[in-house]
C-alpha cells in the first residue's frame, strides 16, 4: 500500500484571507483563499493524489479501480465516502447557518446531513465564533429576528484560541468569526442553510441566498449545550474519530502505529516537517500536508517535527 500525497482544491468564498496561501502552500482560487479540501471525494471538488503509482487521479478514481476495501470495514455502513476535511481562513464573518441531520438531507437534498468538529489552529486577540442560542427562543422569535435582523442578540458566542475544539451537531445555529484559522473535520456534504450574511453581496453584486424556510425546519433552538470536551480523543462521533499528535523533533522521538483494515488514516500535518515510512515507501512531509494511508496498510512509523490532525473512521 502507498502513502498517497494528496492536492486540495480551493474555493475562494468573500469572506476568506490568504494565510492558506502564505502559510500553508495552497493555490490561490483567486483573490482570497478561504478553504482547501484536504480530504476530499465531494462530486467536483476532489482531492487529487500528487505523485506515485497513482498521480494524477482523483481519490474517487483510486477508491473506484482499488475497491472500498481501501477505506476499511468501518466504512462499509456508509453509502460514500464519509468524511470532508477542511483548512478554513476567516478574515471576516462566516454567515449564520445550520446544518441538517441526515434523515432530513436525505430527502430534501439527496445528500448527507453535516456534523462537523473544528480544530483551532490560530485567532486573533478577542476572535469568537456562535455556537448555538443563549436561551430558548420559540421558532417565531426565532423567524422574527432572521426577518429584523437581530438574531445575532440571542445567540452565543465562543471566544476561542489556538488548540480549542468545538464540536458542531447538526441543527446547532453556527457561525465562524473573523480571525480566525482552523481546521475542519465534518461529514461528506456541503449542505448549508444560511439565514444571516451581514448583507453582503457575491464578486457579481449578488446579496447571497438565504435559506430560512428549511433552517427554521432543522434549528435546535433550546441554548446551546456545553460545548463536549471527548477524551481521549478531541473528537468522535459515528462519522468520525480525530486524534491531536505531536513530535518535538527529537533524534529519539518517533511516532508510530498500525493502520488495519478496520479504516484508512488521514494525517493533516499543522506544523513541522519529517518523513513517514509505511513499509518500503517513505515520504517527507511538511506544514500543510495531506496524506492518506488506506486501511490495511499496517505499520507506519513518523519522525521529525510535527503537529497535526489524525482522523479514521
Amino acid at each position: 500500500m502507498a502513502i498517497l500525497k494528496l492536492k486540495a482544491p480551493t474555493k475562494d468564498y468573500l469572506w476568506g484571507g490568504n494565510r492558506l496561501v502564505n502559510e500553508y502552500g495552497k493555490e490561490s482560487a483567486g483573490a482570497v483563499t478561504a478553504e482547501s479540501w484536504e480530504l476530499s471525494c465531494f462530486p467536483g471538488s476532489e482531492s487529487v493524489i500528487e505523485s506515485g503509482e497513482f498521480a494524477g487521479k482523483t481519490l474517487t478514481q483510486y477508491i473506484e479501480e482499488n475497491g472500498k476495501e481501501v477505506l476499511g470495514t468501518n466504512c462499509e455502513k456508509f453509502e460514500d465516502f464519509p468524511i470532508l476535511i477542511k483548512l478554513i481562513d476567516a478574515k471576516k464573518d462566516l454567515s449564520l447557518q445550520v446544518h441538517p441531520s441526515d434523515e432530513y438531507a436525505r430527502v430534501h437534498e439527496n445528500q448527507y446531513g453535516k456534523t462537523e468538529m473544528w480544530y483551532i489552529l490560530d485567532a486573533e486577540e478577542d476572535a469568537f465564533l456562535y455556537y448555538g442560542f443563549n436561551r430558548e427562543v420559540s421558532k417565531e422569535e426565532f423567524a422574527r429576528r432572521i426577518e429584523n435582523e437581530t438574531l445575532t442578540e440571542v445567540l452565543n458566542p465562543v471566544y476561542v484560541k489556538k488548540g480549542d475544539v468545538v464540536f458542531i451537531e447538526s441543527g446547532t445555529l453556527h457561525a465562524i468569526g473573523a480571525g480566525i484559522l482552523l481546521a475542519e473535520i465534518q461529514q461528506n456534504s456541503n449542505v448549508t442553510y444560511r439565514v444571516y450574511d451581514y448583507g453582503r453581496r457575491d464578486k457579481d453584486g449578488n446579496l447571497r441566498e438565504l435559506h430560512v424556510e428549511k433552517a427554521l425546519d432543522v434549528t435546535d433552538t433550546n441554548p446551546a449545550p456545553k460545548i463536549p470536551r471527548p477524551e481521549p480523543h478531541i473528537g468522535q462521533c459515528k462519522y468520525f474519530t480525530v486524534d491531536k499528535v505531536a513530535l518535538s523533533g527529537s533524534l529519539t522521538d518517533t511516532l508510530s502505529g498500525e493502520v488495519t483494515t478496520d479504516s484508512f488514516l488521514h494525517i493533516l500535518v499543522l506544523e513541522g516537517e519529517g518523513v513517514i515510512t509505511n513499509g518500503d515507501d517513505k515520504v517527507n512531509y511538511k506544514k500543510g500536508d495531506s496524506l492518506l494511508l488506506p486501511a490495511g496498510s499496517g505499520r507506519y512509523e513518523i519522525k521529525g517535527q510535527l503537529e497535526a490532525v489524525m482522523t479514521y473512521e
